[in-house]
């Protein structure tokens, strides 16, 4: 199976992959972290399916409706042709965003008598036990799962395990969890389906795009809000778990959690393009996870839910993708000392506070996390973590953590220059103490770049982010010969890997999306545009047919790894592609 061939949908509920075969590869419900009902992409012989596709088994065409997150999988054989529509419903109704817990899948006929199978063997979850099944008129139950399971649809119940019948004209399937449909099926599926069409086309019209590269960036938008979990704020890293960051790795970790420095990264992105809802939501989820941990004791990822129980477990009997396992439940980062992830928080709420058009949000609660959160980044500031990294190695002073921590003393002194002028001289002083720090002790003379640790030699591509962040002035050199140390030595076949080290499992051997993207935005930061368009060129080449990114990318093999898609690298090419692109009233 190659993730390349893997459609996404969603609705800010529960996430779904569709393979071209039109087989539904994974999906847990009722939420992100649930276990899967159609686990497949682990597990290609036992971990349940849901197939809608031709009685061939040919793989078709996948594309999106424009602008939605509703997949189209076109089908064609010697008996005539048809198509698949996934989606997850999502509209406005009665003022309120309608997300059910729902799988709905419409096939139609486009030309002559197609011959179709559909297969619909969900599993109880990690256990992979059949459910099961007790068919009513117009439905199957599946017993077994906390929550009933559903299915309802208008083709023959006869033809639902698999059996070739001719495709004549418009069908529809729809996967409930919890309450069953109890309307007539064809009309609740059509509505369902143009009110969703609606919905996602209305979102990205309000999005900001940049002159060039539009198409990337608003795919690229719409897979990112499928990442949001409406329900709590919580945005995950990815919706799958274990898949390798490269072959024979060992590298499988489970991303279907909110880490916090992600969901910065991704709020970032958002106010890029115009949409805060999302911050609004995960401010929100980070208040309800601060008023848990008094001292600020932050893990560098939650449950979707704020919970903090995330033990590592390695699941026997699931042989992972392509048998690269082994597959994981939980994250031992979670238990981990991440120092940055206190600046990556005051820059997710410092915008609250230096905007006024964010007026409503400014609450007493807000700004007094803010504080707490500066002052223990200040206090962190040089002291041993593992890093962004999540070095499983010996923890060392971190300069991006320290880049961290100071970002967080320098937008600190600016909100309170406008809210608490009494401190501003306290925030200020320590901003120029950790920058004074960093320029001392990460500095290599050496490698004449800044080293990814303190007194360290090694080259970090997060370092890049010094050029965004604004630690020194844009023509000070060492950001320059920093940038171009870090292109020259972590350049693998045009990519960039994260470094070239030992992180506890080993060396690296394939770059990390995000890296390349963060490249581009510090050459065209520093004025070299030809040369980030160029790399922004070729990074574009690790797009999937559908516009989807993963965390790691295979240059020599052109394949896409690690989990997908990947929010980090999402957010990655948006601030990539408004960087290297030109402004619009330069070329309107």
């Amino acid at each position: 199976m190659r993730l390349e061939d893997l459609g996404l949908i969603g609705n800010c509920q529960y996430a779904a992959l569709v393979e071209r075969t039109g087989e539904v590869v994974w999906c847990c419900l009722p939420r992100f972290d649930a276990e899967p009902i159609f686990g497949s992409l682990l597990d290609h012989a036992d971990g349940g399916r849901f197939l809608c596709g031709p009685a061939s088994g040919d793989a078709g065409v996948q594309s999106y409706v424009p602008n939605t997150n509703v997949l189209e999988t076109r089908f064609s054989s010697p008996e005539g042709s048809f198509r698949v529509l996934d989606f997850a419903p999502r509209f406005l109704e009665h003022e309120r965003f309608f997300r059910p817990t729902q799988l709905i899948r419409i096939l139609e006929p486009v030309a002559e008598a197609p011959r179709v199978r559909v297969l619909c063997e969900p599993r109880c979850g990690w256990s992979k036990r059949l459910p099961e099944r007790t068919n009513g008129t117009d439905q199957v139950r599946f017993e077994g799962f906390a929550a009933p399971l559903t299915l309802t649809t208008d083709i023959p119940l006869a033809y639902l395990e698999g059996r070739p019948f001719t495709l004549s004209e418009r069908k529809h399937l729809v996967l409930s969890w919890g309450n069953p449909v109890e309307e007539p099926l064809p009309a609740l599926c059509e509505r369902s389906l143009s009110q969703t069409i609606r919905y996602w086309q209305r979102w990205v019209k309000h999005c900001n795009v940049p002159a060039y590269y539009q198409a990337e960036v608003i795919r690229s938008a719409l897979a990112l809000k499928l990442h949001c979990f409406e329900d709590t704020g919580a945005i995950v890293a990815a919706v799958t778990t274990s898949i390798p960051e490269a072959p024979g790795s060992g590298r499988t970790w489970d991303y279907r959690y909110c880490w916090l420095r992600d969901a910065f990264y991704v709020i970032a992105a958002f106010r890029m393009l115009g949409h805060f809802e999302e911050r609004e939501r995960f401010v929100a989820f980070l208040l309800d996870v601060c008023e848990n941990q008094p001292e600020l004791e932050l893990s560098p990822l939650y449950r979707i839910d704020g919970g903090v129980e995330l033990s590592e477990t390695i699941l026997q009997g699931w042989p992972g993708m392509d048998g690269e396992g082994p597959v994981r439940i939980g994250n031992a980062a979670a238990l981990q000392k991440q120092n940055d992830v206190f600046g990556e928080m005051v820059l997710a709420l410092a915008p609250i506070f230096l905007d006024d058009r964010f007026a409503g949000e400014q609450s007493r609660e807000a700004l007094a996390l803010l504080e707490r959160l500066t002052r223990k980044a200040i206090a962190v500031a040089g002291t041993p973590d593992a890093g962004i990294w999540e070095h499983r190695t010996d923890a060392l002073p971190r300069t991006f953590s320290s880049l961290m921590c100071w970002a967080a003393a320098d937008r600190m002194t600016r909100v309170a220059e406008r809210h608490r002028p009494i401190d501003a001289s306290e925030f200020g002083q320590a901003a120029l103490r950790i920058r004074a720090q960093i320029l001392e002790q990460a500095w290599s003379p050496i490698r004449h770049a800044f080293a990814s640790s303190y007194a360290g030699q090694d080259l970090d591509a997060s370092l890049l982010q010094m050029v965004s962040l604004r630690l020194l002035p844009l023509d000070d050199d060492r950001l320059r010969q920093t940038v171009h140390a870090i292109w020259r030595e972590l350049a693998q076949d045009g990519w960039l890997l994260r470094y070239r080290s030992d992180d506890g499992f080993g060396m690296p051997t394939v770059a990390f999306v995000i890296c390349t993207f963060w490249l581009v935005e510090a050459l065209a930061l520093l004025g070299e545009h030809a040369d980030a368009r160029v790399v922004f060129e070729r990074a574009r080449s690790a797009l999937s047919p559908l516009g989807l990114l993963s965390e790691d990318y295979a240059a020599t093999e052109g394949r896409m790894w690690g989990n997908f898609p990947q929010a980090y690298s999402h957010v990655g090419l948006i601030h990539a592609a408004f960087a290297a692109s030109p402004r619009w009233s330069d070329i309107v």
